[in-house]
């Protein structure tokens, strides 16, 4: 008898269409810390000391279009995967030749949106095996496997074995593969990538979706009594002066912990032992007038934790974060963040960035003057904090949260009229109704609280991480408050930011997206006394060329005190390199791969170019973010002003010149007060006399720079500048001499005058009402008739905001429309006057205008 049983496919929700499932049998997440077998070695922090194998390299590879068509039973050891492509891990398998390609996006999802659920056939899914021998020294001790990053979600296999699964692209997963690793022989690890998984809806960033194993593997060895994780935290007394040095231990067993701190000089600051019964243990050490970190004096202290034969070693900033008195203060003092949004994209290899590129990006930012990096729109590489900490930047360090697309699903439900609102209106309507999805959804509580967890646990130790952030343009509902809420459970050294918690119910601190300098003055005066300051997480966009008003905003910040800076949108264009089909290389954007739908361009919006060279935009920015301001002066005293937050001027010095059109005056040294302080306000003597010898235009120009060499800038490196105006320069009326005789004015023809000097000769044309020639002697000076033009080429920032406005008043088709000529001598001199009117075709609008032309003997 046939069967009349129902057979379902699949037979049971696959994971990465599960909301239910985030994790399987991953470790809890903790600081980003290598084991190694003594001190001395820990505190070296060199990881071919550490007890860590790097898997990261070659592997085999394999791509189908959907899970479902991956290949069966490939994570056996016995599996043949000889006639497999090698892929290079850590990497994006789109830019190592495989698949559809890339494909851009800044708000619209690339699938179809039903949330949790994702394509069954159009998801497409990476097979990788590698092999691997554990080292002889590993033997005896807990096996994990540690996974950087990996986009968006995957299976993890060990000799066939399944190990576990994870999801949350931008954040690490840990594995404990003791009991399926063979410590005497060859393993195999397998992995299966999926490029969409539910968390995919939350991951909606401004950038490429790319796929892959895109930071490093490794296999880290752990002794059976070992450190699992730690948590820093710098107590500074009321005083900002002495300190407790807090440090919570957990253990994998009881066990004694040794813990020594040390200066830069490796002298011990302090030591202090503590036994546990179980599994956890605190130390609690008092540190007399420590020094202090910040961006902008970033001093690291070295920090050891020992149990028997594992040590591992962190670097301790001594700082003070909190929110008093409506400020955001470290150390007491109000900071003022002169900031970039910063993804991480490299123009070969995508999300994949090699440590050197990392770092030119941040000597870059420090030798421009900036400060402070928002890690849009996730977690970094982890390297990258490590350098903060270094160099002293600060970190606004952002949670893998986007669900941006929503918005343009309720956004096509509005009907005519609602279209026809202004941005901020739409975004009243469609922003609340959007957070129903994700953001205020109960059901996706555990995704978003998970997030944050990821983001805290592996960061908490470093000191340039001063604010977390929930994410970005995903709305606002609960699941916000119950990230927040996690957060300040675990960590309450820290303030928490949230752009889109517009009012701050939440969240420590008011936070908005390009408002006009004018909302953003008012916002600060408003009130007399506030709780909360504001920062711009995004502003000055930088897209085509832009960014404008920078320094406009720059001076609103350090006027009122409420307003506490921002981040440029963005640090750099995110080409990926290309090829034509001549063969010459180029930087694409979406829909040069082919992607559908794509964003365009959108993508190419930064301070840099896509080769992360510098454009116009961040040469300006340095400019308006220099700590050192020229407010005033004159040709002996220029007036300066302090804008660090924390440093004195002790650590530049000035220079002088006199600079004019075929002149310079080389000057010399400017000797500088020492100990102008923050916001302090100095006159600088500068030994010049000889005024009366500089030509007009001249200007007295004062350079700031290192007098030492920095980790980021060797010395004499340029920090600010500025120039005096010594003499105006000279108008065209002054150089022009007066005429002695009127030129000769004739109407050779009933539509063209002739007006003829003893040198000059020039032609009027009455009817289009515009001078059509200009002679000296024989030459020719003019090609065709000036014009009033009331119309440029958008730039890229013009496109959304003003283009559909300027194409529907057809404002690139004006044309002059001659409506009166008339023409004169008065004295030595012929004047022509014009009046027109200036207009498109079609349309009714119009510009008068009235123009006079005159000429003289020579001009």
């Amino acid at each position: 008898m046939a069967s009349t049983g129902i057979t379902t496919f699949p037979a049971d929700i696959p994971n990465w269409n599960n909301l239910s499932v985030i994790h399987q049998n991953t470790l809890p997440p903790r600081a980003s810390f290598l084991p190694y077998h003594n001190e001395q070695d820990a505190l070296s922090h060199e990881i071919s000391k550490a007890q860590v194998q790097s898997l990261s390299g070659t592997w085999k590879f394999k791509l189908a279009n959907s899970p479902f068509e991956a290949p069966e039973d490939f994570q056996l050891p016995e599996h043949d995967v000889s006639d497999w492509a090698p892929i290079q891990v850590p990497g994006m398998w789109q830019l190592q030749g495989h698949g559809k390609g890339p494909q851009y996006t800044n708000v619209i999802f690339p699938f179809p949106v039903d949330p949790p659920n994702v394509p069954f056939d159009n998801n497409e899914t990476g097979s990788y095996v590698r092999t691997f021998t554990v080292p002889e020294s590993f033997r005896g001790q807990q096996q994990r496997l540690r996974f950087e990053g990996v986009d968006s979600a995957f299976n993890v296999w060990v000799n066939g074995k399944h190990v576990g699964y994870s999801q949350g692209a931008r954040n690490p997963s840990e594995f404990d593969i003791s009991n399926v690793v063979d410590v005497n022989g060859e393993n195999t690890l397998a992995v299966q990538v999926y490029q969409w998984c539910d968390g995919s809806y939350i991951e909606d960033q401004d950038q490429w979706w790319l796929s892959g194993i895109f930071r490093d593997v490794a296999l880290v060895a752990f002794p059976k009594v070992h450190i699992q994780d730690f948590h820093i935290q710098t107590l500074l007394d009321d005083k900002y002066q002495d300190a407790v040095l807090s440090v919570d231990v957990e253990l994998s067993s009881s066990a004694k912990v040794q813990l020594n701190l040390r200066d830069n000089d490796n002298g011990i600051v302090a030591s202090a032992s503590e036994s546990s019964d179980g599994s956890r243990v605190e130390f609690r050490v008092p540190i007399k007038n420590p020094h202090k970190w910040t961006a902008e004096t970033p001093y690291l202290y070295h920090l050891s934790l020992s149990v028997d034969d594992c040590s591992i070693a962190s670097y301790v900033g001594f700082r003070k974060l909190e929110l008093r008195d409506g400020l955001f203060l470290v150390n007491g003092k109000r900071i003022v963040f002169r900031g970039v949004n910063r993804h991480e994209h490299h123009p070969s290899s995508g999300r994949t960035v090699p440590l050197e590129f990392l770092e030119k990006d941040l000597l870059l930012m420090k030798s421009h003057n900036i400060n402070a990096i928002r890690t849009s729109h996730q977690p970094s590489d982890p390297r990258l904090y490590d350098l903060a900490d270094k160099l002293g930047l600060w970190i606004m360090d952002e949670a893998d949260v986007e669900c941006h697309g929503f918005s343009h699903v309720d956004d096509t439900a509005l009907d005519e009229e609602q279209k026809k609102l202004s941005f901020e209106e739409k975004k009243a309507l469609t922003y609340g109704r959007a957070a129903r999805w994700t953001s205020d959804n109960p059901a996706w509580e555990e995704s978003y609280v998970d997030r944050a967890k990821q983001l805290v646990m592996r960061d908490k130790n470093h000191a340039s991480v001063i604010m977390w952030s929930l994410g970005n343009e995903a709305f606002y509902g609960c699941n916000f408050q119950k990230m927040y809420d996690w957060i300040k459970s675990y960590d309450q050294t820290r303030l928490v930011h949230y752009e889109g918690d517009t009012h701050a119910q939440t969240v420590d601190v008011y936070s908005r997206m390009y408002p006009q300098i004018s909302w953003i003055i008012d916002f600060a005066t408003k009130e007399e006394k506030w709780e909360k300051p504001l920062i711009l997480c995004e502003f000055v966009h930088a897209m085509g060329n832009g960014p404008g008003a920078i320094k406009e905003y720059i001076d609103a910040f350090y006027k009122y005190p409420r307003l506490q800076g921002g981040f440029v949108w963005e640090w750099a264009n995110h080409g990926l390199k290309t090829k034509a089909a001549t063969g010459e290389e180029f930087y694409g954007y979406g829909g040069d791969f082919g992607d559908t739908p794509n964003d365009g361009n959108f993508v190419m919006d930064g301070l840099l170019f896509s080769d992360h060279t510098p454009t116009p935009g961040l040469i300006e920015y340095k400019k308006a973010i220099e700590p050192v301001q020229v407010i005033g002066g004159s040709y002996n005293e220029v007036e300066i002003i302090n804008r660090y937050d924390f440093a004195t001027l002790d650590h530049l010095q000035g220079k002088w010149s006199i600079v004019g059109d075929r002149y310079e005056e080389l000057g010399g040294d400017i000797s500088i007060t020492e100990g102008i302080q923050p916001g302090q306000t100095a006159k600088l003597a500068i030994p010049f006399t000889a005024i009366d010898s500089v030509p007009a235009g001249a200007v007295l120009q004062v350079t700031f720079t290192l007098k030492e060499s920095t980790l980021w800038a060797e010395a004499g490196h340029e920090i600010a500048w500025g120039q005096i105006e010594l003499k105006p320069a000279a108008s065209l009326e002054s150089l022009t001499p007066p005429s002695s005789t009127c030129p000769t004015l004739t109407q050779k023809l009933p539509t063209l005058l002739s007006i003829s000097s003893a040198s000059s000769a020039w032609e009027f044309n009455l009817v289009t009402g515009s001078l059509s020639s200009w002679k000296k002697g024989k030459s020719e000076i003019i090609h065709t008739a000036p014009v009033m033009d009331f119309y440029r080429a958008q730039t890229d920032n013009d496109l959304p905001q003003d283009g559909a406005e300027w194409e529907e008043k057809h404002l690139e088709q004006t044309k002059e429309h001659t409506r009166k000529v008339s023409w004169g001598t008065s004295g030595t001199y012929v004047t022509v006057t014009v009046e027109k009117r200036i207009a498109p075709p079609v349309l009714e609008w119009s510009v008068d205008t009235t123009t006079t032309y005159t000429f003289g003997e020579t001009s």
